[in-house]
């Protein structure tokens, strides 16, 4: 703590020292910065709302509260910098929605430099809670004034601008607010409770001269307490322990309901209750998940800057079009689906989206469509990716393969297979390398963050019509519904997700290709064999596959027979991690523990596929 002390007045114009102890607490600071997030996103959101259309006074006034609520709590924290520059864009904005300075692009982007500035600040004030280094945030004396500029040239006169300059105290009422906050929070299992951030704005602006349109919009005391009581910070490491021992439970309840000494002559009144503890215990576990879950809209609502950026510096006009937003999945893939939405976003404007010029001349409207849709399906999230662009250049991307390689000279592939090249590494049609993209990692990036989370993505596209990608992932990453197969005396499980379908094949359906590629004939193609039982080294009961199952899987659009002995049936398992030890094992996505106690290994059919790849089929 003592490294941390005065560790923001190096940045600012004054340390806060002795004067404000409250401006050196972690917990203080660390609520700070989660709620400024909170604000930021909100701007960001509404901003771009503003660019579309610059009367929206409801957007401007919403801008307004957020940067008044910074300004109000960085005060508080002895912030000063965070607090000069969130109350020069409150000077710009109370003008704004008060009539006397109106809305530009120029106006747009300062505040959306602005709203970065901070940004920056909060990961510099991250980091200082986690090494107690001293936060290195630029200065931000040439925004300020450039958002000075803004007034000074959209005003007749710049003294209609009653605008105290920096270090002048701010009003007073936020301040008191967040104090009073501070000084008696609601405790809820030794957790503070947080009022939701839409009430503190307005009850902040009870004591600005400017504030009369959102004076009908503060909550009262009464309203705020009950809201406050409603809703608790926890921190995400603790959420995530307990979905964890929840699976731990829904474990040891699966191993006690099939103990072998419970098996023979139980009694009614312990079967009751046996049947009792598992309905308990399944309800306990869908709680848990669901707190784990959040709306995709949140992930979505991030690629709306990122699209009116890139279109402009390209010149095009583009419009993104959001659908599911209220669709929920759990927070860790959402996490990791952030870089692959960017890439495909970022691809999809940059490539796929032509010039309002060739638009025209296609006979298409000038401004291009993006789509973000979202929605669930059998259990599993689909996300759909999709432009009216130009679609993708079929032959193009089979000349390119063919030229490094991946494609033989004369090889017919399907649409899918040509289409599924983009994801190779290094693979990229552009004809120069930008800033943006044409380095041809974005693709490769995107396959495999998807495969990572125990998904699949498929591409469909139509020349001059568009291309479409669909992700298919799983609900959360904790539980899996597979099917356990036996291999000799061995369990494992295979996602349902990866499986067309299962079948037991006749002798004369299995062939060999020049005496190394074991293959099945399965409805008029020819599939891949892997024998489970020597990628594992396990000796099985039936060595031929025409004795064995045969399961179907997928794998990067290219199917494959996994063979087993035998399907012991369906469970939905908790996935374990195997440790550092056994992270990288190829073909080997984690481990559970089954009803009857033994553990299993649930499979990676990407990596299964890949590792046996060209392997011969000896016993």
């Amino acid at each position: 703590m003592d490294e941390q002390k005065s560790m923001i007045g190096a940045d600012t114009a004054a340390g806060p020292g002795a004067a404000n102890p409250l401006a050196n607490d972690p917990e203080l600071i660390g609520d700070f910065i989660l709620e400024s997030r909170e604000h930021l996103t909100a701007i960001e959101l509404q901003l771009l709302t503003l660019d579309q259309d610059p009367a929206n006074r409801e957007a401007i006034h919403a801008i307004f509260r957020g940067f008044h609520t910074i300004k109000g709590m960085a005060g508080f924290l002895d912030l000063n910098a965070v607090r000069d520059l969130a109350h020069e864009v409150e000077t710009v904005l109370d003008l704004a929605r008060n009539g006397k300075l109106g809305i530009t692009s120029a106006t747009i982007d300062r505040i959306l430099e602005s709203k970065d500035y901070l940004n920056v600040w909060m990961t510099e004030l991250e980091a200082m809670l986690q090494s107690g280094k001293t936060p290195a945030a630029p200065d931000p004396g040439t925004l300020i004034e450039a958002i000075r500029g803004l007034v000074s040239s959209g005003l007749p006169d710049a003294s209609d601008a009653t605008r105290p300059g920096p270090g002048v105290p701010q009003a007073t009422a936020g301040l008191a607010e967040l104090a009073e906050q501070v000084a008696a929070p609601a405790a809820v299992d030794g957790k503070v409770a947080t009022v939701p951030a839409t009430t503190a704005p307005g009850a902040a602006e009870a004591g600005n001269e400017s504030a009369q349109p959102e004076k009908t919009e503060a909550a009262k005391p009464s309203e705020a307490r009950s809201a406050g009581a409603r809703s608790i910070k926890v921190d995400t490491a603790k959420l995530d322990y307990l979905v964890d021992m929840v699976g731990e439970m829904v474990i040891s309840q699966s191993l006690v309901r099939h103990d072998p000494d419970l098996a023979s002559g139980l009694k009614p009144r312990l079967a009751r209750n046996l049947s009792q503890l598992a309905r308990i215990t399944d309800d306990i576990q869908r709680t848990a998940m669901s707190m784990r879950m959040v709306p995709i809209g949140h992930l979505f609502q991030k690629t709306a800057r990122l699209v009116r950026d890139l279109s402009r510096k390209a010149g095009k006009q583009v419009e993104l079009e959001l659908v599911g937003e209220e669709t929920e999945l759990d927070r860790n893939i959402v996490e990791e689906l952030a870089d692959p939405l960017m890439h495909m976003v970022r691809n999809s404007v940059d490539h796929g989206i032509e010039s309002p010029e060739e638009r025209l001349k296609a006979g298409k409207a000038a401004q291009a469509r993006v789509t973000l849709k979202a929605g669930h399906q059998a259990g599993h999230i689909v996300i759909q990716v999709s432009d009216d662009g130009r679609g993708l250049p079929r032959e193009k991307i089979l000349s390119k393969a063919r030229e490094k390689g991946l494609v033989e000279a004369g090889a017919e592939l399907s649409e899918s297979e040509i289409f599924a090249l983009i994801f190779h590494p290094g693979f990229s049609t552009a004809d120069k390398i930008t800033d943006v993209s044409g380095r041809g990692v974005g693709m490769d990036v995107v396959r495999k963050q998807v495969q990572k989370l125990r998904g699949r993505i498929d591409v469909h596209s139509r020349p001059g019509e568009g291309t479409t990608f669909w992700l298919k992932l799983p609900l959360t990453l904790a539980i899996i519904d597979g099917l356990v197969v036996g291999v000799g005396d061995q369990r494992y499980i295979v996602p349902i997700f990866a499986v067309r379908e299962m079948l037991k094949p006749a002798e004369e359906a299995i062939s060999t290709i020049h005496g190394r590629q074991e293959m099945a004939m399965v409805r008029g193609t020819l599939i891949p064999v892997i024998r489970l039982h020597q990628r594992f080294n396990v000796t099985p009961r039936r060595k031929n596959p025409w004795e064995s199952l045969l399961i179907v899987s997928e794998s990067g659009n290219k199917l494959f027979c996994l063979m087993v002995d035998e399907l012991i049936g369906k469970q939905e398992v908790v996935i374990k991690s195997l440790g550092e030890g056994m992270r990288n094992i190829a073909g080997v996505a984690g481990g559970a523990i089954l009803g009857d106690g033994r553990v299993g290994l649930i499979l990676d059919p990407e990596g299964l596929f890949g590792s046996t790849r060209g392997a011969s089929h000896g016993e």
